[in-house]
């Protein structure tokens, strides 16, 4: 296949479009996101051609995550993390441990990965341990309305969502849309489009929990 050298920046990095890159690392001085994932296919050997075919995730969006120039959805996460043959939260955290019997994880307040993307803000919950069989998130919605996404969100596994504050509209692809309050949840088939928004003065907060969370082997 043809394409870039796995360390090239590309036609639409920060640098080519007369911009300064965005900081490589997060708060904590761990690599971000986007230093992670050219890493990750760095180490494969991959040009970006490469990494698209395997992951189905266009040449153009993959360089614009690792120039940090967008923030990807859940959606783009999971089908890269498949065609890498990664455990997903290995994208936001290098210090995942194995999967012994009675491990635990506790994240306190504010301690959470967070994730943001045009539609939400993710705080990604226990990314030191892998190969979890669930993915748990504390979300703020930004989105007010629907077409802020595009498209319907769809992906392996199953979710339920726990209205923490404000209030929320859920839309999914064979059902009408719903408004859950706080204390109210709701669980669906992720493989169904849904998309989820505010309808309260504040962003709304929800604890969301999926299923279907890739693993390595």
């Amino acid at each position: 296949m043809t394409g870039s050298s796995p360390d090239e920046a590309g036609p639409e990095s920060p640098e080519a479009l007369g911009r300064s890159p965005r900081p490589q690392t997060d708060g904590s001085g761990r690599p971000n996101l986007a230093m992670r994932l050219r890493s990750m296919r760095a180490a494969r050997n991959w040009t970006l051609e490469e990494a698209s075919h395997h992951t189905g995730v266009s040449r153009s969006t993959l360089s614009k995550i690792e120039n940090g120039a967008m923030s990807p959805t859940f959606d783009i996460l999971y089908k890269i993390s498949v065609g890498m043959n990664l455990d997903l939260v290995e994208l936001f955290d290098t210090r995942q441990t194995a999967a012994p019997f009675g491990r635990r994880s506790v994240t306190r307040r504010g301690e959470g990965r967070l994730h943001e993307t045009e539609t939400y803000v993710h705080e990604l919950i226990a990314t030191d341990l892998a190969h979890k069989k669930l993915l748990p998130f504390r979300t703020r919605i930004k989105a007010r309305e629907f077409e802020a996404f595009g498209d319907w969100i769809r992906h392996e596994g199953e979710e339920v969502l726990f209205v923490l504050s404000g209030s929320i509209k859920v839309f999914t692809e064979f059902y009408s849309p719903v408004v859950l309050m706080v204390g109210d949840s709701i669980y669906f088939d992720s493989k169904m489009g849904h998309a989820i928004i505010s309808v309260s003065k504040k962003d709304a907060v929800v604890l969301w929990v999926c299923t279907g969370v890739p693993e390595v082997g």
